[in-house]
């Protein structure tokens, strides 16, 4: 049997990883300033993780949630201390798009209605109602398209209250930093306005904090920095490190019934561990102070490079824009400078999502490498 071929593969077969670096079979070592799609939070093979998820393993790896798990109750108390939103509930899945998936589920159970608000260039996942909202034609199977989603153009104020007027839409789904979609963000005036709106309708507010949450914008959540207070925010990537855990946090005024949601494997005890460890380790180095440092650091560097048209994103969630495609300096990155980097929607624009351990002197090589080649 060989594999379903639906990924563009560069030639490297990564074998160990150590905080910001990589190792391929060659032992080449590789600088990750991409960290899989912003899913290494915390640095590959953080020893506290290790440990936290070896010790786990050796005693119980998993059971259903048809019995008490106390890991999954410190989790829950962990996350809602350090993010501020102690108030919420916690509902544990496996994934970001599963996340999403149930986050619209459950506004559809809590409003009775079934039409959704989305924006362009944004994305959710590939599961069935994700992704129909997500903006992507291509990923669309004519299974997906059965839901009913309306797209605006990110900061349109006056297209969204005139569709929730018709009272038909059950949630605004929205990431407060467009991720594949090219790193855009709307302004507080429009989260505030839109968070205004989604409430005089009866219709939930959805922060997809997927790839923004967990610390990597220098705040545990981004939408913080806009003052609202979303009715489910969703979380995963750099959740987990690496091991598959995602969620949504519920809004208290949302009530729960045995048997609305469910999963097999979500929550269980491996990826509660995880997260667990995650969330300590964020908290004991200060992780989201050096955030704040490092995205000064790269941003002052990048304004010395004249070929950068534009710095997009915030904290360790950021972009460069040029008037190029990059897609070639990527590879030159990789296959030359061993250093690897992201891609967007955008052509123009190479996305860096490093772990939240990147120090200063990492940053360095990466815009020596970058002078060198533009």
């Amino acid at each position: 049997m060989k594999l379903f071929d639906v990924y563009p593969l560069f030639d490297i077969t990564p074998i160990k990883g150590e905080d910001v670096y990589i190792y391929d079979d060659k032992n080449t070592r590789y600088l990750d300033l991409y960290g899989g799609h912003a899913v290494i939070s915390i640095g590959h093979s953080h020893p506290k993780y290790v440990n936290a998820i070896s010790d786990q393993v050796a005693k119980l790896g998993f059971y259903s949630n048809s019995i008490q798990n106390s890991l999954q109750k410190q989790l829950a108390i962990l996350l809602g201390n350090i993010s501020g939103c102690s108030s919420y509930e916690l509902f544990l899945c496996n994934s970001g798009a599963e996340a999403n998936e149930n986050a619209l589920k459950l506004a559809s159970f809590h409003t009775g209605k079934k039409k959704v608000i989305a924006f362009k260039n944004g994305f959710h996942g590939r599961t069935s109602a994700a992704v129909a909202a997500t903006d992507n034609s291509r990923i669309i199977a004519p299974i997906n398209a059965q839901q009913e989603v309306t797209f605006f153009e990110l900061g349109d104020l006056v297209s969204v209250e005139n569709e929730l007027r018709k009272n038909e839409t059950c949630a605004v789904i929205i990431e407060v930093i467009q991720g594949v979609g090219g790193l855009d963000e709307a302004t507080t005036e429009f989260f505030q306005s839109l968070e205004k709106l989604c409430k005089k309708h009866q219709t939930l507010l959805i922060a997809d904090e997927i790839q923004c949450g967990i610390g990597r914008t220098g705040d545990f959540f981004a939408f913080q920095k806009h003052q609202i207070r979303p009715d489910i925010i969703s979380i995963a990537k750099g959740m987990g490190n690496g091991f598959p855990i995602g969620g949504i946090m519920i809004h208290p005024n949302i009530k729960s019934s045995h048997g609305l949601l469910g999963t097999t494997f979500g929550g269980n005890h491996l990826a509660c561990v995880a997260a667990i460890s995650v969330l300590k380790v964020l908290e004991e180095e200060n992780l989201m102070n050096n955030v704040k440092k490092t995205s000064a650091y790269f941003r002052d560097k990048a304004k010395t490079i004249p070929a950068i048209k534009t710095i997009k994103g915030r904290g360790l969630m950021l972009g460069l824009e040029f008037d190029f495609p990059i897609a070639n300096l990527r590879k030159i990155l990789i296959s030359k400078h061993h250093i690897f980097t992201g891609s967007s929607k955008n052509p123009n624009l190479l996305r860096i999502l490093p772990s939240l351990t990147v120090k200063k002197e990492h940053l360095d090589v990466f815009f020596d490498a970058l002078k060198q080649e533009i």
